[in-house]
């Protein structure tokens, strides 16, 4: 099962040369959902071969314009297009008023149906639960509502091991109990017990998001031992100050952070534009946690 992440945006509140604000697509199983929407959003999917048609579930932390910006104009060209299906998004409640406030001035109706879901940055609720995923929201600590979205595989069946069923000729209308965890009895009475014709599928991964924040233990709990952690590092320590002024994490503190939840591997983005390079932020947080790396455009992360 693909599951994987490209990051399209690792800007903070400005983008500069070579960073553009924050956007991440997801492949789950070869299906995209899209994470926050700043400017230039639609730019950098064409960049990197992101195809908005393949696009179902879009999620905005919040309604700072980094994360959001570049949402009226994709959802323009999704329309100018000839998209026909439900897109849905996931978003706070005031995003719908400011859709619709630039949907009635450029007198435009959308050809397709958009399906709000508006998330509550006070508790976490499961928001998505299909085939392959559960999405859950993180509620988060910033200067206004704000929330993560966490990503947990659903537990896959059991796997077959062919070799000995063909052994014991057991017919395949059997193979869907055997994947389910059910022993096998044969004609004659034996018992074969299903852990010696199956193995366990892997552990279902986690992601984390956690978007703009400051560094609080409220939402720990939820995001322990996620497979991969992104979380936002706009500032080096040495700026901590300015980092609780404007509730937004440094390089060090996410680093903690992945430390202190057992996360496998963190990615660091959201970065100032004061920063015209980024090895001093990766540096100060692999001095906590060394599997860290930079979430910046065009990279994409297996999560395993």
């Amino acid at each position: 099962m693909k599951f994987e992440v490209t990051i399209l945006g690792s800007s903070s509140a400005t983008p500069i040369f070579n960073r553009n604000p924050t956007s991440q697509a997801l492949n789950i199983n070869e299906h995209l959902y899209l994470i926050d929407c700043g400017e230039g959003t639609q730019q950098q999917m064409l960049r990197f071969d992101i195809k908005a048609s393949r696009i179902d579930y879009i999620f905005i932390s919040h309604l700072h314009g980094d994360h959001y910006l570049g949402l009226v104009g994709l959802l323009s060209s999704m329309h100018l297009n000839g998209r026909k299906k439900a897109l849905y998004l996931f978003c706070p409640a005031h995003l719908k008023e400011i859709i619709d406030l630039q949907l009635k001035y450029s007198e435009t109706t959308l050809q397709f149906p958009l399906e709000y879901t508006f998330t509550n940055a006070q508790k976490a609720e499961v928001i998505v639960n299909n085939n392959d995923i559960i999405i859950e929201t993180i509620p988060l600590d910033h200067r206004i509502d704000c929330t993560g979205f966490i990503f947990r595989q659903k537990k896959r069946l059991r796997k077959l091991i062919k070799e000995k069923l063909d052994e014991l000729n057991i017919p395949v209308e059997y193979y869907t109990a055997l994947k389910k965890g059910k022993d096998y009895t044969s004609t004659n009475g034996t018992v074969y017990k299903n852990d010696t014709l199956t193995t366990d599928s892997e552990a279902p991964k986690a992601y984390a998001y956690c978007s703009d924040t400051l560094y609080n233990e409220q939402y720990f709990n939820q995001i322990c031992n996620v497979t991969v952690l992104y979380h936002e590092a706009t500032f080096l320590n040495d700026m901590l100050d300015r980092a609780l002024i404007t509730h937004h994490t440094t390089a060090l503190q996410a680093a903690q952070i992945a430390l202190k939840i057992n996360a496998k591997k963190l990615l660091i983005g959201h970065f100032s534009a004061r920063y015209k390079t980024l090895n001093e932020l990766l540096d100060e947080a692999r001095s906590v946690f060394p599997a860290t790396e930079l979430a910046i455009e065009g990279k994409t992360f297996s999560i395993e």
